[in-house]
């Protein structure tokens, strides 16, 4: 599965050059700023080398043949008006022809083509939403889902958005693959909006937004210890980065 994250400017204003912000550790952000809403392959956003490496530490795959591709490709859009477009498509072809009761599919041409499109504020609440069905197995049967994803409209991504998605859009009561397409909308808004509107740097005040949402950044492992550690706590007591160093530079007393 192809999984990609664009994040692009609209507007008459808009300017048409890739932004890269440094991230510490060498990763790299990649926020591509364009009027154009067309998709840039993943081959055009990352080095070559980057590329030729992506597999590198992965054990080499035993003999086999293509059977299914499923794609994913997720843009984030910053409107003139302030608000922002999450946009998610899926698309799955076979390797081969496939008979279905409706009729042949060939290889390589889409059985599903699924599209979503939620418009979200700065506080990542949904203010509108929309889906289209392209191709599917069942033509003029699986996109007659009406205005179901309309029930997105008042949720808010960070907010219980799994579970109220399950009580609005559950079996029967949507389509399978556009409902699968909410489950990655939550963190690619999260990461468009990095560096736009959270700021991922440490500060002295406020708790960066990312911390203790992942293994590697929970606030008391070495990540945080290293990168920022302001807000790193000690897994033994649960003593602030300066506590601890206190404790273990000032001399035995005993």
């Amino acid at each position: 599965m192809t999984h990609s994250v664009l994040v692009t400017r609209q507007g008459r204003n808009a300017s048409k050059q890739a932004r890269t912000l440094p991230v510490r550790g060498g990763a790299l952000l990649n926020l591509i700023f364009c009027a154009a809403s067309i998709p840039v392959p993943l081959t055009e956003t990352f080095p070559d080398a980057y590329l030729a490496g992506r597999h590198e530490h992965m054990a080499p795959p035993a003999s086999r043949r293509l059977v299914h591709k499923r794609t994913i490709n997720v843009q984030v859009y910053a409107r003139d008006d302030d608000l922002w477009d999450v946009e998610a498509e899926l698309i799955d072809i076979k390797a081969r022809d496939i008979e279905f009761a409706s009729g042949l599919r060939r290889a390589d041409e889409p059985i599903h083509h699924m599209h979503l499109r939620l418009t979200i504020d700065s506080t990542f609440h949904v203010v509108d939403a929309e889906a289209k069905t392209y191709a599917s197995p069942y033509p003029g049967y699986c996109e007659d889902y009406g205005a179901a994803y309309r029930a997105l409209i008042g949720m808010n991504l960070l907010r219980g958005f799994s579970h109220a998605v399950k009580q609005h859009l559950h079996g029967v009561l949507g389509c399978t693959h556009i409902t699968e397409l909410t489950r990655v909308l939550p963190t690619a808004a999260i990461q468009a909006f990095a560096g736009e509107v959270i700021r991922p740097e440490a500060g002295d005040r406020e708790q960066p937004f990312q911390l203790d949402r992942c293994h590697a950044l929970r606030v008391d492992g070495p990540a945080v210890l290293r990168y920022y550690p302001r807000w790193w706590k000690s897994p033994a007591t649960g003593a602030p980065a300066d506590e601890a160093h206190a404790q273990i530079s000032s001399p035995s007393t005993t």
